[in-house]
């Protein structure tokens, strides 16, 4: 079009002509926009901190002072009251002119305490199993050896327990089991002796783990989560169901709802606490409770995409106050309490019924609004929590444990790590640590030899 061809033209064909144009612009800078979205790290979305980009500090920044700060009392290891082994050291002699000073009287200088390992060299027990004919009845009869001690076993129970120790705790592939126990405690076992002592945990954990499934269907809140498996090849689901009294952690093929029923098994929870992930939002529950640390990211995210917009910022700003509001219930008079909550749902409201082009913005507006009931939950039931974090703290050691071993070879070294993991973090609940769970849960120690054997 030339200058000779708009002179020409009237003025309603003018403005008509600049609004088309006027619309192709705003669509040439939407999709600019688009391709311009600022890159996602861990405070906009739900990528780990360890993928986020670390730039170069300056050089010529100030060095943080390494140590106890200044005026700082010193603290050192405290001495235990009682040592297992004392160590008397005393003068035999004088260095100067040797006179012997065994008979002189001591006074006590300096106490030092060392905690030192004792060489943890395996022990092999041979049991010897006999038999005898009765002689009245005329037939054989052969004690049952005890508990530890079994016909048949080939490892202790303590030493089991430390296989499964190294594998489900720390994570450590089948090498490297069998060169921690060659090389601490001399002894020497295969892989495939490995993978038994892992099968025998597994299925007795698979046993031991219904009992917490049936606490999970009976809890009042349940927290929950799930994260990608790498099972024989193939992708699979990590899940994980928290209550205050039971961990039950699953590893199914799929994330659709089915698990969730399947775990639950008719079962109804007051409050269901978890992200927005669609499946979460119809399990089986009375209530339901958005985690507000999911939702902080993603307006982080739309704060980052348009800077120009006030929405998301402001929005960002009432949950984080919402989440202080619920940290202070208990020092807060309880009508000053609510009336401040409230205000919460006020404004609340009014963010909502904002009008906003933006799609990003849109989207999360209809999110809110359609899960409106599932916000605020922590404000009304002390027992819920604003985020997912206990779910996801028992679902770390699952990613870690992914990512260092590479994933499970069968499924049921999947299903196995699931029951010990249910088993163990349920324990941890009540205080009991995870070798001791593990012990008590491979059976009675070999070690020490049982009295009359």
């Amino acid at each position: 079009m030339t200058q000779n061809d708009l002179a020409h033209m009237s003025r309603e064909e003018l403005i008509e002509l600049a609004l088309e144009l006027h619309a192709e612009v705003e669509a040439l800078r939407m999709k600019l926009e688009k391709g311009k979205k600022p890159p996602t790290n861990s405070s906009n979305s739900s990528q780990p901190p360890s993928r986020d980009h670390k730039g170069n500090k300056p050089v010529e920044r100030k060095k943080r002072q390494h140590g106890s700060p200044a005026g700082h009392a010193k603290k050192g290891r405290e001495m235990v009251a009682q040592a297992d082994r004392v160590i008397e050291i005393k003068p035999k002699e004088c260095h100067i002119c040797q006179t012997n000073l065994s008979q002189e009287p001591m006074v006590l200088k300096n106490i030092n305490q060392i905690t030192e390992l004792p060489v943890a060299k395996a022990e092999v027990i041979e049991v010897r199993q006999y038999a005898a004919d009765c002689p009245c009845c005329r037939r054989e009869q052969i004690e049952e050896a005890p508990a530890g001690l079994e016909m048949g076993r080939s490892f202790g129970a303590w030493l089991e327990a430390t296989v499964v120790y190294y594998r489900q705790e720390q994570h450590m592939s089948y090498a490297r089991t069998e060169a921690a126990l060659y090389n601490l405690n001399g002894v020497e076992i295969s892989q495939g002796g490995i993978d038994k002592i892992m099968q025998r945990a597994a299925q007795k954990a698979r046993q031991e783990v219904k009992p917490i499934a049936q606490t999970i269907q009976h809890s009042a809140v349940i927290y929950c989560d799930e994260t990608s498996s790498r099972v024989d090849g193939q992708n699979w689901w990590h899940w994980v169901f928290c209550s205050m009294d039971a961990i039950l952690h699953v590893v199914r093929f799929n994330r659709s709802v089915d698990v969730i029923n399947d775990v639950m098994n008719g079962g109804r929870a007051d409050a269901w606490v978890s992200d927005g992930w669609p499946p979460q939002l119809k399990a089986p529950a009375h209530q339901r409770q958005l985690c507000m640390a999911h939702q902080l990211r993603n307006l982080q995210a739309v704060v980052e995409l348009y800077p120009q917009s006030s929405w998301a910022s402001r929005t960002q700003f009432l949950f984080r106050y919402a989440i202080h509001l619920h940290h202070q219930r208990e020092r807060l008079p309880t009508d000053e309490f609510f009336g401040k909550v409230q205000q919460v749902e006020r404004v609340l409201n009014r963010l909502l019924q904002r009008p906003c082009e933006q799609p990003q913005i849109h989207k999360l507006q209809h999110r809110y609004q359609k899960y409106r009931d599932a916000i605020f939950l922590f404000l009304y039931r002390s027992d819920v929590s604003p985020t997912n974090n206990l779910s996801e703290q028992h679902l770390r050691p699952s990613v870690i444990h992914r990512k260092v071993t590479g994933g499970f070879r069968s499924g049921w070294g999947a299903q196995g790590y699931a029951a010990l993991k249910s088993i163990i973090d349920t324990a941890a609940l009540s205080g009991i640590t995870p070798f001791f769970t593990i012990q008590n849960l491979c059976g009675y120690p070999s070690l020490p030899i049982p009295i009359g054997v």
